[in-house]
């Protein structure tokens, strides 16, 4: 059973896209892993619970990371002079082959793992490749680091380099039955979960796409993949679906875009799970069986309007890689023109496309990247405010997890406790000060204490 306890500190939490509720020595009451409540003056019914004095530490949800590529972290940081295709094919390919090899993928992964658990994401969204053995060890392992993760077994039956592509559809789909198999049936996961995973399109034979719909439809699985990244990739896709008016509906078209299972309802005021995920206060445990299904698309740079309505329309989530569009030249994700157009928007670290994994520093890029859209392309699209890239981070992304990535009542207690002591200035600053000072200058700062579902995960 979870723990029940009080924190007591500085908290700073999201309630909406546009507001930061802040609370100087407040109380965040956790009642089996769940937010039960924020207070100034902690209530006589919770004076019991043990309470933990954080002191003058800010108290903030944990940060959710959409999109990760844990077989790349081996290599993060090279290869930033190219474009995307060049980089796939000359290092992104060449590194995950190597995860054929398990005692290799033992030690790259346990590598990864121990970065994801000592840093501020308590929730993660993650590429494996397409090796089924390595794939469940790195749901064993973080598994056992406590994080609350959806990991996908690459999908790639075309257009990559031969030591790394699956041998036919076939083959591919067989695979990808034995990996559900064994992570869902014979392993007992509270925290890991699968989840769908088509490289893109230029990847993946239009069997392997069908079949991987099939599939879907079986399990009642989330997905993942990428679309509209880079303007060359955009063009291959049309060579390649020419019957799809557009990157977006080449997904639509094998039942690969939106969520599948739940009711119409369950996506509103942000909450993109079902009753099944509410029920375990946001751990993806028991999602893939009893609840819709959402699936993300990392980046959506090259959106059109078309793109942008049958991603509102279908639920689909966006995942923004705002260094990693940066770094290999991908472009500037209209993300201004998709929160204002209803689609629901995450952040992501995209390593090794993106060469830090903190989503801090997706923050700070996210709001960096928007001044430029705006200045540059289209005057209309306001900049985003801190308010708006911390909700991002948290809430935004944490919804495709269910209710998690706030202390709002009911939601999943994932909670950082980092002290910004290094970050002071001879002048006081407020608590939404010191937020915006964390968010560009986290590299100061010490975590303290992790939380996910309620357990602190640094505690070992």
């Amino acid at each position: 059973m979870d723990s029940s306890f009080i924190l007591k500190g500085d908290l700073c939490y999201s309630v909406s896209r546009e507001e930061i509720r802040t609370i100087h020595q407040g109380y965040l009451a956790c009642q089996d892993g769940i937010c039960v409540g924020v207070y100034h003056e902690l209530p006589p019914k919770y004076q019991s619970f043990p309470l933990i004095d954080c002191g003058d530490s800010l108290v903030l949800p944990g940060l959710v990371d959409l999109h990760i590529h844990a077989p790349q972290y081996a290599f993060w940081g090279l290869g930033m002079d190219l474009e995307l295709i060049e980089w796939l094919s000359q290092h992104a390919y060449p590194e995950e082959a190597k995860y054929h090899d398990m005692e290799y993928a033992r030690k790259a992964y346990s590598a990864f793992v121990e970065r994801l658990r000592q840093g501020p994401n308590t929730r993660a969204v993650v590429f494996a490749t397409r090796h089924v053995p390595a794939t469940v060890l790195l749901m064993d392992m973080l598994e056992e680091s406590g994080m609350a993760t959806y990991v996908g077994k690459v999908n790639m039956d075309r257009n990559c380099d031969s030591i790394l592509q699956e041998k036919d559809a076939a083959s591919s789909l067989a695979d990808t039955q034995e990996w559900l198999r064994l992570a869902l049936q014979e392993k007992q996961y509270r925290h890991t979960m699968p989840i769908l995973t088509p490289r893109f399109i230029p990847s993946c034979s239009d069997e392997l796409l069908s079949g991987l719909g099939s599939i879907r439809r079986q399990y009642v699985l989330p997905l993942q993949s990428h679309m509209s990244e880079n303007l060359s990739e955009v063009e291959w896709v049309k060579a390649l679906c020419p019957s799809a008016a557009n990157y977006c509906e080449a997904y639509h078209a094998y039942g690969l875009l939106g969520r599948i299972g739940g009711t119409n309802d369950e996506t509103r005021n942000g909450e993109a799970g079902g009753e099944g995920m509410r029920r375990s206060g946001g751990e993806p445990g028991a999602q893939a069986r009893n609840a819709g299904a959402p699936s993300v698309m990392a980046h959506c740079v090259w959106m059109n309007d078309d793109e942008i309505s049958l991603m509102r329309e279908h639920r689909v989530f966006a995942a923004h890689c705002p260094q990693s569009n940066m770094n290999l030249a991908s472009g500037i994700s209209p993300v201004r023109k998709l929160l204002n157009q209803g689609v629901q928007v995450g952040l992501g670290s995209d390593v090794a496309g993106g060469a830090h994994m903190s989503i801090f520093r997706a923050m700070s890029d996210a709001i960096q990247a928007s001044k430029l859209y705006w200045r540059l392309i289209d005057p209309t699209c306001k900049p985003l405010y801190l308010e708006e890239a911390f909700y991002l981070g948290t809430m935004g992304g944490g919804a495709f997890f269910g209710q998690a990535g706030t202390f709002l009542p009911g939601y999943a207690f994932d909670a950082l406790v980092i002290d910004d002591s290094q970050n002071n200035t001879v002048s006081p600053l407020g608590l939404l000060q010191r937020l915006a000072r964390l968010v560009y200058q986290p590299e100061h700062c010490k975590l303290e204490r992790k939380y996910v579902n309620g357990k602190d995960i640094l505690a070992r």
